[in-house]
């Protein structure tokens, strides 16, 4: 596959640089190649679900023609759900829903497979994110894009979305998205994207919107953000709630997060966590993961949480 890394990438990958790279990928060192393949063969033990997909529907192709872009952290895990879209008979372009998320050598062992278009690395700036998620949701026909969105957070949705606002607001007053009428940096980069985009293809937005099927939403925030636009009748396709679902909410947002935040604390600061006073905001499903997580690494926990009866 056409691949290029991005060592050398000061200044590339900017929303004023939006040329699509539909026949290339970006990510950080083809040499992880070799260490994430034995990663995602470990993984797929630990991932029998999507294995017995693999070899209940491989054969049969139920996802050919399907064109899927994934904004989601592009791990191992996630490797691993990619191989099997692709097995499956998808076409897949990919982007990680967080700038630090990425696992390098999972995003070179993606491409190396020639499984997915990838255009993640861990460490992007805000504006190296964007480019991503706009690459991912770019086909070879510039104004072409996906029928089904993997979504984690909603920016790609999110992206979307303003665009075809931008793209209404344009043809009736011939008026581009102002960056400085945000005072958020990220919307400003946002808008810059869209006024870029809107100049060279007017009618991109609106002509993906209406090709999408619907979108999977796997967080709690994208979640909420989707019944808001549902609400308000701004939502432009179906939306299939995964955050809610048993198997995320039991599993993941309980036992994952359980078993990652000492993990994650513990790599990033070498702290003893035993006598720390720890305050957990909010008790869902995640909050209780957390708390459980925390006492047992002998922490003083505290509890904040507006819903009496959670």
């Amino acid at each position: 596959p056409n691949m290029t890394t991005i060592s050398d990438r000061a200044n590339l990958y900017t929303v004023d640089q939006l040329e699509a790279v539909a026949d290339d990928n970006r990510v950080a060192d083809m040499k992880l190649a070799e260490f994430g393949r034995k990663e995602l063969s470990i993984a797929e033990v630990e991932m029998p679900g999507l294995m017995s997909c693999r070899e209940e529907f491989g054969p049969s192709k139920p996802l050919k023609g399907a064109k899927i872009t994934g904004s989601l952290h592009m791990t191992i895990q996630t490797g691993v759900l990619i191989e099997t879209l692709r097995e499956l008979g998808a076409e897949v372009r990919w982007c990680s829903c967080n700038i630090f998320s990425t696992q390098d050598h999972a995003a070179a062992a993606i491409v190396a497979a020639n499984t997915s278009k990838v255009f993640a690395w861990k460490g992007e700036t805000l504006e190296e994110y964007w480019w991503c998620t706009y690459q991912a949701l770019t086909w070879p026909d510039s104004e072409d894009g996906p029928n089904l969105l993997v979504d984690d957070g909603g920016d790609a949705t999110l992206l979307i979305h303003e665009g075809v606002k931008a793209e209404k607001v344009y043809k009736e007053t011939g008026k581009l998205p102002d960056p400085e009428t945000s005072d958020d940096p990220e919307f400003k980069i946002v808008l810059k994207l869209l006024r870029n985009t809107i100049q060279k293809f007017p009618n991109k937005w609106t002509k993906i919107a209406s090709q999408v099927v619907g979108v999977s939403e796997e967080t709690t925030t994208g979640v909420h953000r989707l019944y808001q636009m549902a609400k308000a009748g701004n939502l432009l396709f179906p939306a299939i709630n995964v955050n809610d679902s048993v198997t995320k909410s039991k599993f993941d947002n309980i036992y994952g997060c359980r078993h990652s935040l000492p993990d994650g604390i513990m790599r990033a600061t070498d702290v003893m966590i035993a006598g720390k006073r720890v305050v957990v905001c909010g008790y869902g499903d995640v909050g209780k993961g957390c708390a459980q997580a925390m006492k047992a690494a002998g922490a003083r926990v505290m509890i904040t949480e507006i819903d009496p009866i959670c």
